[in-house]
């Protein structure tokens, strides 16, 4: 019977509970909306079929419904004139209207309860295709806040790398000054001891002379 077949599947689906036990809820979203586009579209081609049903069935009871009244009256009136054979013919053909009324009934509340879901079943899909287009905006929102956080997360990682080179950098660069400097120094050390000490020879020398 089409839509109507799936009638409980859709009424009972709880977008909630979907999303929430889906690994990728962004991905989940889209697949069931594009579903609910496509049942949706069933619902709508459908329901006039249906529609045109009920119309047709009520038009169809009501008719049968005036004619078991109609005969109800003729019966009556054959009986106040006194004929009654002619009263017993419109009771009989009463009695086969009401057998036939009772089956249009049955058909019409049956085609009422068709329209009926079809209505509900349209609510419910455009009420769940609103909630997760709703819940996708937000999702996707939230994706992007997340990516835009992450880049620059990374970027400050990038930037503390790049930053703790430069200070190890710096500090092999005033390790090394500091060692040059003092190897200066020393050397300069050394070289003053040594002239002072071919001072002292050559004060030697000198004395030794002299005497």
């Amino acid at each position: 019977m089409g839509i109507l077949s799936r009638f409980r599947d859709v009424m009972r689906v709880n977008i909630g509970g979907l999303l929430e036990r889906a690994e990728d809820p962004e991905k989940t979203i889209d697949e069931y909306m594009r579903q609910m586009h496509r049942d949706l579209g069933q619902v709508k081609a459908e329901t006039a079929a249906v529609q045109t049903e009920e119309s047709r069935a009520k038009r169809a009871f009501d008719e049968c419904a005036g004619e078991v009244r109609k005969l109800q009256r003729y019966a009556e009136k054959a009986v106040e004139s006194g004929d009654e054979e002619r009263a017993l013919k419109f009771l009989e053909q009463k009695a086969q209207q009401a057998e036939r009324l009772g089956e249009l009934q049955a058909a019409y509340e049956q085609s009422a309860a068709n329209a009926a879901q079809m209505k509900q079943m349209q609510d419910k899909l455009a009420a769940d295709l609103s909630e997760l287009e709703t819940r996708r905006t937000t999702l996707k929102t939230k994706l992007a806040e997340a990516g835009r956080l992450q880049q620059t997360h990374a970027s400050a990682s990038a930037g503390g790398v790049e930053a703790a080179f430069r200070a190890a950098e710096e500090q092999v660069d005033r390790a090394l000054n500091e060692a040059e400097a003092l190897a200066e120094l020393r050397d300069g050390a050394r070289k003053d001891d040594l002239d002072e000490l071919i001072a002292q020879l050559e004060k030697g020398k000198d004395a030794n002379a002299g005497d």
